[in-house]
């Protein structure tokens, strides 16, 4: 290899480390106004107001949502959960995963652009950082300019007002893992527990870092969704994208030029998709997996295109089957199967809460006898139940038993009464007359019943030993 390759190939190297290791370069995404602005800005302020303020909800005099760990129990808007109904979460958390990938078939990164938390804090501190700060161009102005105290004053502003907000985010996090008020109280008295202060601090922190400093990066490098939804991807998924058949050649005219005549395309080059990008892409390139689907370039082209007098749509919703001309189809297999399981998922789900009884009973044999014989050919079990109340009020259970002739319940009174959200242990004898015996291991059934709410009822089914019956 001569020297004149030698220096060629290394600095094609050079170019090579330098595009994998490039810089950060600071994104200031334009303000922008549309519908798709005006429909994100709805979900910031629906979901944020969802989170902020349900915990300050009282449901039939509770919190609505209490994840109360330490007590195992997690209470949602009038019902009471316990680690054993796990069973509903997992259910759940499959229909969200379905639905995600229904979604995303369907049209692209909808989560992504509108519901994601990353893109809900972000859209939040955005909209502070120009209260405080002013447009773009100001924003950058002020970047490029040496410190002076306007500009001390306005950065220190800016994150006071970060901080302040991602520690009452954080405040807010930890308020459905602890009550709320009582949470409040602590702050106030300044007697917050170590766990506490930790978590707030934490997912304060968390909140600043990711929606004040990180943005983009988490989308592009750190959420692993952006790497695998192509795969959701079809030629019919409604994606954002650039109509390049209309738009090129693209190139700067006149308002009342003629395009056609000038051998221009509808695209101006102005370069506002790229500005109001939080990503910082240019979606005239096509589909990115930078592209978190927001749909600010279709908002901002839109208007430009109304400023030039061309139709709309030169960047819109559209699938790449009619950019090519040819018929999209909306209902495809992936979509009704990915329809059809979030349905029946919540179907089921549903249906399966409706009938949820809120009692457990658990049967625990006595393990130090398998049975007692009484005087009058009397044969005696020793059980002990193991009640769980899951139900906001105190109950009065009586409990029956059946599967023996003459089968005799023995507890120390009559019934058993238990305290809201309580798991109990009571001690239960059974008693049975050894000549309705007919094998050695009879099954009998406990029915627990409440009194106050006789639709609250729970059987189990246990075995009674006794001796043979010759």
């Amino acid at each position: 290899m001569n020297d004149k390759a030698a220096t060629a190939t290394a600095k094609s190297d050079d170019a090579v480390q330098g595009e994998l290791y490039k810089k950060r370069e600071k994104i200031y995404p334009r303000e922008v106004h549309g519908i798709f602005a005006t429909l994100r800005n709805a979900a910031v302020v629906v979901l944020l107001g969802l989170f902020y303020g349900l915990a300050w909800v009282k449901w039939d005099g509770h919190q609505s949502i209490l994840f109360d760990l330490p007590a195992r129990k997690f209470h949602i808007f009038g019902w009471t959960f316990w680690p054993q109904d796990f069973f509903y979460l997992a259910l759940l958390l499959i229909a969200a995963a379905l639905a995600l990938f229904f979604f995303t078939a369907m049209a692209g990164r909808l989560w992504c652009g509108y519901a994601c938390p990353q893109t809900v804090w972000t859209e939040i501190y955005m909209w502070m950082e120009r209260k405080i700060e002013g447009g773009r161009k100001a924003h950058m102005a002020r970047d490029k300019a040496s410190l002076s105290g306007k500009k001390f004053g306005v950065k220190f502003a800016k994150h006071a007002v970060w901080i302040a907000f991602s520690l009452w985010t954080g405040f807010t996090f930890v308020g459905y893992f602890t009550p709320i008020e009582q949470l409040w109280q602590n702050v106030v008295t300044l007697s917050l527990g170590p766990w506490e202060t930790f978590w707030i601090l934490f997912y304060g922190f968390a909140t600043y870092g990711n929606a004040g400093w990180l943005r983009e990066q988490v989308c592009i490098y750190m959420c692993p969704y952006a790497r695998f939804q192509s795969a959701m991807f079809d030629r019919d998924t409604l994606i954002i994208s650039y109509d390049e058949s209309r738009g090129e050649p693209r190139g700067a005219r006149k308002r009342s030029a003629d395009p056609k005549a000038a051998g221009l395309g509808d695209c101006i080059n102005c370069g506002l998709c790229v500005q109001v990008c939080p990503t910082g892409i240019d979606i005239r390139d096509g589909l990115q997996y930078q592209c978190i689907g927001c749909a600010a370039c279709i908002d901002v082209c839109d208007e430009v295109m109304d400023k030039m007098g061309y139709d709309r749509g030169l960047v819109r919703y559209t699938t790449e089957n009619a950019l090519e001309g040819k018929p999209a189809h909306v209902l495809r297999p992936r979509v009704v199967v990915y329809g059809g399981l979030i349905l029946a998922i919540f179907v089921g789900l549903f249906y399966l809460i409706s009938i949820r009884v809120p009692l457990e009973m658990d049967i625990l044999r006595d393990r130090n006898a398998l049975y007692h014989e009484r005087t009058g050919g009397i044969v005696e079990n020793v059980y002990t139940l193991k009640l769980i109340n899951m139900q906001n009020e105190p109950q009065t259970f009586t409990l029956t038993a059946d599967g023996i002739p003459g089968l005799e319940v023995i507890l120390q009174s009559d019934e058993i009464h238990v305290a809201s959200g309580a798991v109990q242990e009571v001690p239960l004898r059974l008693r049975a007359n050894k000549d309705q015996l007919t094998s050695a291991s009879a099954k009998i059934s406990l029915t627990l019943k409440s009194r106050e709410n006789p639709d609250v009822e729970v059987t189990e089914t246990g075995r009674f030993l006794g001796p043979i019956n010759r």
